[in-house]
């Protein structure tokens, strides 16, 4: 999901990377009345064990058939500084990952949604309408990067499918201040959390602007599968409408 529009890389943040963990750190925030900074809390899950032989191979196989291009900001939820309108990156639609990656589509609506409602003190369900349940991003080269937004979906759950060392860039960067409304303001106080392969993290996005950075490499690829979650306090029909006829040209 470099600076707005140059893919260049952002200089070093002054976040806190959290060292890698095999089992849930802690539950995601909610949202609450204050707009004080709040620190970036999520739930982390090594998978490795538990993803199919060769998942990796199938993944970027799907990977093959991103759509790339220069994606419109987001309506609604877009952090993105005015003068950035557009931002390069490729996306696996859900219908391609249901055709391409069944296993993976089974794992959204069962073990991954387990997971997920552990983080919750309510029931959680996955997306009802499959346009925008799971989806892989995907970036390439050092001139993509996932755009800086706000969730609307009370959980996400986010499958990094390729490892990028430190100082490789790639990293998901959460900015701790709800109100930052551009790339240089979230860098400025946030948590980095670096992809690694088979880590599977849920957290509440709503109020934690966020944005994938670009990679530092020209051959590198970077692939994570996003899903939506929802709640009975925060169920599907409060996606805004907005969303579906930004990406779909109807609601």
């Amino acid at each position: 999901m470099a600076l707005p529009g140059s893919g260049r890389a952002v200089p070093a943040p002054q976040g806190r990377e959290p060292p890698h963990q095999t089992k849930t750190e802690s539950a995601p925030d909610r949202a609450d009345s204050t707009d004080m900074p709040q620190e970036f809390k999520h739930a982390s899950h090594d998978l490795t064990s538990r993803l199919p032989r060769g998942w990796q191979d199938q993944i970027l196989a799907a990977a093959a058939h991103a759509d790339v291009r220069d994606f419109p900001r987001t309506p609604v939820l877009t952090r993105e500084a005015e003068r950035v309108t557009s931002i390069r990156r490729g996306r696996v639609h859900a219908d391609q990952v249901k055709l391409y990656l069944p296993w993976l589509y089974r794992l959204y609506r069962g073990h991954f949604l387990e997971l997920a409602a552990r983080t919750a003190n309510e029931p959680v369900s996955p997306a009802r309408d499959d346009r925008y349940g799971l989806v892989l991003n995907v970036q390439h080269g050092t001139s993509m990067r996932f755009e800086c937004h706000v969730d609307s979906n009370p959980l996400t759950g986010l499958l990094f499918c390729t490892d990028h060392p430190e100082g490789a860039g790639g990293e998901l960067v959460f900015g701790h201040d709800p109100e930052a409304s551009e790339v240089t303001a979230v860098e400025r106080d946030c948590t980095v959390i670096r992809p690694r392969a088979g880590q599977l993290i849920i957290f509440d996005g709503r109020r934690h602007p966020h944005y994938a950075r670009p990679l530092r490499c020209g051959s590198d690829l970077r692939v994570v599968a996003v899903m939506n979650f929802y709640t009975a306090s925060c169920p599907e029909e409060t996606r805004p409408p907005e969303l579906n006829r930004h990406l779909y040209g109807t609601s």
